[in-house]
């Protein structure tokens, strides 16, 4: 069994701290930008990945963000470190009943020692996935100064002073693909090499990726070497079977947006526009990698003279999977078998922590049984190589 080095983990999260907005924005938006409320729980609903929900009247205070005219509790699913899965639900819970890792640095740096991670990225939680709470705000003005803040605070705060220990991860203004190029630049010339993307913007009722809309985006990018990161659930819709179908289905396909998101861009022309872009796929596991790289190949041969599989797409796809795209995975057996297809230099560990899903404290012992077997130059890309190279980190590889 090869040893797993420390871990660089690219796909954590972090629940904002009650103070990140009001403590930055102009003191006219305190009444209508993002802050905290302890009121009672209330019931939740999930509708996709949307939760509907407001305050109750009675029982104990949780912990509530208020922006504008929306409300959300923050829930023991997204804080669930350190909780058995059948204490793991959809209530409210308070900053006092999570871990203090979760939101404070000096402890998520402590929690990562303690699961053999040397280094760590996150995820919003409050914002959404990309930052799609702001894209829905109704004053845009003060949008856009909730993204700045949301990145001035993670730059400056969540990962400065770390000695490198956590990776920045910005936001970018969703509504406007010029202002997102702009945010893209001024993030990158403070070190910045990571940006939240949505793996489907027309689920957020956004342009299309092959409309060329988006290029302002993908050129800030490229030019400054930023990674377009991409977390399911991040298109906000998720796969439904059915309508009334338990939410175990759900949680089980939700890297069905994984597939249609990559499968968009091969034929998007994203690739050949952009020849130096690189995207990352968080959470999205890497097990159905393989047969879509086989069917994509076989389409753009078998049927390109009825479906326009070579008008934007000039090489076989999966040419372009192993030169622009990374996938993480931290459950999926299947996946390291067809390493082969998969590519041993197009995959990373994760941690997931603090959400339900996560591995930690255990995530060394799930690595070692899922690809531990490996040689050790295998080893080192998966756990910490990939995503050093990916984002120019400087650590030991």
């Amino acid at each position: 069994m090869t040893p797993i080095p420390m871990i660089v983990d690219v796909d954590a999260h972090v629940v904002e701290p009650a103070d990140l907005w009001s403590s930055r924005l102009p003191a006219k938006y305190s009444d209508v930008g993002p802050r905290i409320k302890y009121l009672p729980g209330g019931e939740v609903k999930l509708d996709g990945s949307m939760y509907i929900e407001a305050p109750g009247t009675e029982g104990p205070d949780v912990a509530w963000w208020f922006y504008e005219d929306r409300k959300y509790s923050i829930k023991r699913l997204i804080a669930a470190s350190g909780f058995p899965p059948d204490e793991i639900t959809m209530d409210g819970v308070t900053y006092e009943e999570i871990r203090a890792g979760c939101y404070r640095q000096a402890d998520r740096i402590a929690d990562n020692e303690l699961n053999g991670v040397e280094a760590q990225m996150c995820y919003p939680n409050y914002p959404r996935f990309c930052g799609q709470i702001f894209l829905w705000g109704k004053d845009k003005e003060l949008s856009l100064l909730c993204v700045q803040a949301y990145n001035d605070w993670m730059v400056e705060e969540w990962c400065g002073g770390s000695g490198g220990r956590l990776i920045p991860l910005c936001l970018v203004p969703l509504w406007d693909a010029e202002l997102a190029a702009a945010e893209v630049r001024r993030n990158a010339a403070r070190g910045v090499r990571a940006v939240a993307f949505s793996e489907l913007p027309t689920y957020l009722d956004l342009p299309s990726i092959h409309s060329g809309y988006w290029d302002p985006f993908f050129r800030a990018c490229e030019e400054t070497g930023t990674v377009v990161c991409m977390h399911i659930g991040s298109g906000t819709k998720t796969p439904k079977a059915s309508p009334d179908s338990p939410d175990a289905v759900g949680a089980t396909i939700i890297f069905g947006n994984s597939v249609a998101s990559v499968t968009d861009y091969f034929y998007s022309g994203v690739f050949v526009k952009f020849p130096n872009i690189k995207l990352m796929y968080a959470e999205a596991q890497i097990g159905w990698m393989p047969y879509l790289l086989e069917r994509s190949d076989d389409v753009w041969e078998t049927h390109r003279g009825w479906s326009k599989s070579k008008e934007t797409c000039p090489e076989p796809p999966s040419t372009y999977y192993y030169r622009h795209i990374h996938s993480c995975f931290f459950k999926d057996n299947v996946g390291v078998q067809m390493l082969d297809k998969v590519g041993v230099d197009n995959i990373m560990f994760e941690t997931d922590y603090p959400h339900s899903d996560s591995t930690w404290p255990h995530s060394v012992k799930k690595a070692e049984e899922q690809f531990g077997h490996l040689d050790e130059v295998s080893v080192r890309k998966i756990a910490r190589g990939n995503a050093i190279r990916l984002f120019g980190l400087d650590l030991e590889p």
